[in-house]
């Protein structure tokens, strides 16, 4: 008897009249707009300006979204086109299958597009939006939950997942390891970490992503190997971890390659974004200045520059006499005594 698990949603949907509500659709959403809020808030530290980032993702999000799916359908082919499979099912993004190695891919081609429009280094954008990225899978890792997918093998822990019976779907109820909540926690470790190497190390030049892929690697290559769902093996292996040890491979041989090319970080990822901060902060300079040209003199104050000065005290005007007659002595003027050099 288990005595404790973790619930799944009786449904992942709930209708709102003839409008269907996907819990799945809301997690991936939710982590998009996650994402691009965190990435705008370090491009604007990183010198950028605000919206530069969301401006991008309208490039990157589509696309991301297409290689997403395409990985799964092209890994996955079996139940769209394989036998008594139905090819229209692959365009059914909400009932789940998003490759996290496709939506990368694909999607840093949609950012490189939007990049390019705007004169921006792709290295700079994605060190930028690394950690986005990872908080926002945090999120969108939930969307399984609510179709009860991508769990894996059974256990009798206390935060085991209630999977339901489905037939239908070749579903067998249970209680199993929840690697989307494995997953999650992990994303959010690696976002924590990428921001901490960043303040740390002042990663730049892509380096920032490098590590965001080289740790969600790592953490993807033993949660993967707990799944239990129907994959293709090579070498015994299932094909997304080999795929996750690769990733880790190349992105750790960025890190160190780009680090001897170009070390250090980008001084401009914006042009012209600088510009227009110190422009504003001139022009607020200046009517700092010209509101204290207006500001009311104070009294006695002469109103012109060629106003004579107040007349000062009494001992001023003869301690200044006094030194003036020295002076003159000293200097064999024709108001003062003897003559202090030697004659020829």
């Amino acid at each position: 008897m288990d005595l404790a698990f973790i619930p799944s949603p009786s449904t992942g949907v709930v209708h709102l009249g003839p409008i269907p509500l996907r819990g799945y659709a809301f997690c991936i959403i939710i982590g998009v707009f996650v994402g691009v809020w965190l990435g705008n808030k370090r491009w604007i530290q990183r010198g950028g300006r605000s919206g530069t980032v969301a401006d991008i993702a309208v490039w990157a999000v589509p696309f991301g979204l297409v290689g997403g799916r395409l990985y799964h359908v092209i890994t996955t082919y079996e139940p769209y086109f394989g036998k008594g499979g139905n090819p229209l099912n692959a365009f059914k993004v909400w009932e789940g299958g998003l490759g996290i190695w496709g939506a990368v891919a694909l999607g840093a081609v949609g950012a490189w597009i939007g990049c390019r429009r705007r004169g921006i280094p792709l290295p700079a954008y994605m060190d930028a939006l690394a950690p986005g990225l990872a908080l926002g899978q945090a999120i969108g890792r939930w969307g399984n939950w609510f179709n009860q997918e991508l769990y894996g093998r059974a256990t009798d822990l206390p935060w085991a997942l209630k999977i339901s019976d489905d037939p239908s779907v070749g579903r067998i109820g249970g209680t199993y390891h929840p690697t989307f909540l494995y997953e999650s926690l992990w994303c959010i470790g690696v976002a924590l970490l990428v921001i901490w190497a960043d303040k740390r190390f002042k990663l730049g030049h892509g380096r920032a992503f490098a590590l965001y892929v080289a740790s969600y690697c790592a953490g993807r290559a033993w949660i993967e190997y707990m799944r239990v769902d129907e994959a293709h093996h090579i070498l015994g292996l299932r094909l997304n971890v080999w795929t996750a040890l690769i990733g880790l491979v190349l992105s750790i041989l960025y890190i160190v390659i780009s680090a001897k090319k170009v070390p250090g970080r980008e001084e401009v990822v914006e042009p012209g974004a600088q510009d227009e901060v110190t422009d504003g902060a001139d022009k607020d300079t200046e009517a700092a200045g010209r509101a204290g040209d207006k500001s009311p003199k104070k009294a006695g104050t002469p109103e012109k520059a060629g106003a004579p000065k107040a007349a000062g005290s009494g001992k001023e005007s003869v301690a200044n006499g006094a030194a003036k007659l020295t002076k003159d002595a000293g200097s064999g003027s024709p108001g003062g005594g003897t003559r202090s050099g030697k004659e020829s």
